[in-house]
C-alpha cells in the first residue's frame, strides 16, 4: 500500500554511517536535556541536515514544497527512558498569538509558543524521523496504526478503537533509516530495555504558508 494509504513508510540508509556518527557528535555538543528539545533546528548543522533530507532522492518527491518548521531529538537509553501512550501529533510552533475561533490548544514549550493546527494543515504535515542508532523491538520503537491518519482528529476512547480495529506495526529501524509518518497517523512506544542507547531526530515539514494569520515560528 502506498504512503497515502499507509500514513507511513520506511526508507533504508537516507544516512550513511559516517553521517550518524558526525550527527550524533553535534547532538552531544547541544548537550539536549532530559532525553531530548526541541529547539534544534535553529543550529547551523541541523538546517543543513534539514535541507539535504528535503532534497533526497528518496524523499523529495513526498516532501515536495514543504519546508522544515522543527526538530526534536529524542534519546531512550538506560538513563532516559519512558513511554508515549498512543496519540496524534496535533500542535504546530508559530511565531505569536493569532485570535482565531479556529485556533486552540494555545501552549508554550522550551519558551516556543505552539497551537492546535487546523485539520487542513495537519494533513499536509510530514514528520521525518532519523535514526541515529539501531532499533529493535527492545529498543521502543515507535507502533504505528496504518491508515489511522485519514479518521482526521481522534479523541482516546476513539484512538484506542481505532487501534483494536486496525492494529499495529512496530517500526524497527537500522541506523541511517528515515522513517516518514503524517503527524495525523496514531502512534505510540514503549520503554526500551535499558541495555541499548536509541537515539532520533524528528523533523517536521509543513506547507509554506498557514491561514489564519499565522506565521511559523522563526528557526
Amino acid at each position: 500500500m502506498s504512503f497515502s494509504e499507509q500514513g507511513f513508510a520506511l526508507f533504508p540508509a537516507v544516512l550513511t554511517p559516517a553521517a550518524c556518527t558526525a550527527t550524533a557528535a553535534e547532538i552531544s555538543l547541544s548537550d539536549p536535556a532530559r532525553g531530548g528539545t526541541r529547539c534544534l533546528l535553529a543550529q547551523s548543522w541541523c538546517a543543513t541536515l534539514a535541507a539535504s533530507l528535503g532534497a533526497h532522492p528518496a524523499l523529495a518527491e513526498l516532501l515536495g514544497t514543504s519546508v522544515a518548521v522543527q526538530c526534536n531529538y529524542f534519546e531512550k537509553s538506560a538513563g532516559r527512558n519512558w513511554l508515549v501512550p498512543i496519540h496524534q501529533d496535533l500542535s504546530i510552533p508559530v511565531a505569536e498569538r493569532v485570535e482565531a475561533p479556529e485556533l486552540r490548544g494555545w501552549s508554550e514549550k522550551e519558551g516556543g509558543l505552539f497551537v492546535q493546527a487546523p485539520r487542513t494543515v495537519l494533513e499536509q504535515m510530514v514528520a521525518v524521523r532519523v535514526h541515529l542508532d539501531d532499533c529493535a523491538e527492545q529498543d521502543g520503537p515507535l507502533r504505528v496504526v496504518p491508515g489511522s491518519h485519514l479518521g482526521g482528529l481522534m479523541g482516546s476512547a476513539d484512538a484506542i478503537a481505532a487501534r483494536e480495529a486496525r492494529g499495529e506495526v512496530s517500526c524497527t529501524a537500522k541506523a541511517g533509516d528515515v522513517l516518514v509518518l503524517r503527524p495525523l497517523l496514531l502512534h505510540a512506544s514503549s520503554k526500551g530495555s535499558g541495555n541499548s542507547r536509541r537515539r532520533v531526530l524528528h523533523f517536521v515539514f509543513g506547507p509554506p504558508a498557514l491561514p489564519h494569520g499565522l506565521q511559523w515560528a522563526p528557526s
